[in-house]
């Protein structure tokens, strides 16, 4: 299987997220830190939103049709 890994960094204080989260935005674009621009569905970070909104390093891994595997945060 053709799985492709993406690692990047985020940071939104919980005022800035709460569109994401409320489902106002649909998607949030991230840039991998090769350089690639993803757009990803917010529902996915749902679980690693705090009071203090969304930051972290975070790994994505996708299948060969871009579907989500897996989204892990690393710190």
């Amino acid at each position: 299987m053709d799985e492709r890994l993406f690692r990047f960094s985020m940071q939104f204080n919980y005022a800035e997220y709460l569109p994401f989260y409320r489902g106002d935005i649909d998607r949030i674009e991230v840039r991998s830190y090769q350089g690639q621009v993803l757009w990803i569905h917010p529902r996915h970070f749902r679980r690693f939103v705090t009071a203090s909104g969304l930051k972290g390093n975070f790994e994505l891994q996708l299948d060969q049709d871009g579907r989500l595997l897996s989204l892990t945060k690393l710190s």
